[in-house]
């Protein structure tokens, strides 16, 4: 499966990443990996050959498309925009 991220920066720009799916299907390391990308001071992805390093700090939000299946307690889950 494919997922799709995109990053919006507080300067009011933003970039786009897909990648393959990286949990695989086991509930327990997605929560797990899931809940340690939050916690994350920094992104860090690797990107056509060369590693890309995002602090946190200049991010005002990251979008993931499909959310994952599996996430952490106190996540709300089923909003919409409005």
């Amino acid at each position: 499966m494919t997922v799709s991220m995109t990053v919006f920066f507080l300067d009011g720009t933003k970039v786009s990443f897909r990648y393959p799916q990286q949990a695989g299907t086991d509930q327990a390391a997605i929560v797990a990996n899931v809940k340690k990308a939050i916690d994350s001071e920094r992104l860090v992805l690797e990107v056509d050959g060369d590693l890309v390093v995002i602090p946190m700090r200049s991010v005002k939000y990251v979008q993931v498309s499909p959310a994952p299946k599996h996430l952490p307690a106190g996540i709300l889950r089923g909003a919409h925009v409005r």
